[in-house]
């Protein structure tokens, strides 16, 4: 019950929203800001098009394939700055250096490096790169500080049982940052999106942000709402999949998120 209270709280934002848009843009035409009728005849229109289709699955695979490796690397490398101080004073530096350089800046360095590539679009490279760039930072970060939030009593335990190396990671440190940690790989996905959208409009010739991009340019407005009326909504999906993983992560290992 409480659960489809707190749905029919968010609808009823979501529709006086919608309803005080349309008022705003009664009588507006496709060239001035659309009202949601004619977004909505935009987003028919992509659909029966194949475009709609084509672009939501050019953005799915770029971020899938960026955040797939900014967790594959970052994960492990924040485990072993938050174990090795020796790995965190060496590494931790050029972290924070890099960390605060926007994503969409190393588009023309991006560009130099792949550019030279025939086995794969350059193109499609260098947004997988920014993506990547956009989740490693704060994947290493929240992993790290996961990590160094465990309680010391519980890794004084694992050592009078004679847990050590891998063994304590497996059972002691993974376990205890679990929950931190998959809440920065959730955040992370989210700024992902973000930045796909982005790159898209500057260095790609697919996906939602070539969408606005390209519908800017020809004065389709209705198009340009279409398009961000998509990002938003699959944001949103991604997001609570990624919140319905999380959550049965940790029921499955007898926790709750804190």
């Amino acid at each position: 019950m409480k659960r489809l209270l707190s749905f029919a709280i968010g609808l009823l934002g979501i529709v006086a929203f919608v309803f005080l848009w349309h008022l705003a843009t009664i009588g507006n035409e496709r060239t001035d800001i659309p009202g949601p009728l004619l977004v909505l005849d935009g987003i028919v229109e992509l659909l029966q098009q194949g475009v709609l289709q084509r672009n939501v699955v050019a953005s799915l695979f770029r971020v899938a394939w960026g955040f797939v490796l900014a967790v594959v690397i970052g994960v492990p490398l924040g485990l072993i700055m938050a174990r090795r101080q020796f790995a965190n004073r060496s590494v931790d530096p050029l972290v924070q250096i890099l960390r605060p350089i926007s994503p969409i800046a190393w588009l023309p360095i991006s560009t130099l490096l792949f550019g030279g590539i025939t086995f794969w679009d350059p193109a499609d490279i260098s947004a997988i790169f920014l993506i990547f760039l956009s989740s490693f930072f704060p994947i290493v970060t929240a992993t790290r500080a996961a990590v160094r939030s465990i309680e010391p009593k519980y890794l004084l335990s694992a050592q009078n049982f004679d847990v050590h190396g891998l063994d304590a990671v497996r059972w002691v440190v993974l376990p205890g940052a679990l929950p931190q940690i998959l809440t920065g790989l959730r955040l992370a996905l989210g700024i992902s999106w973000v930045v796909v959208v982005a790159a898209e409009m500057l260095g790609v010739a697919s996906g939602l942000g070539f969408q606005v991009n390209d519908a800017r340019n020809n004065l389709r407005y209705d198009l340009v709402i279409a398009a961000m009326v998509m990002i938003g909504l699959i944001g949103l999906g991604i997001d609570r999949a990624m919140l319905a993983v999380d959550d049965a992560v940790l029921r499955r290992r007898g926790m709750v998120r804190r």
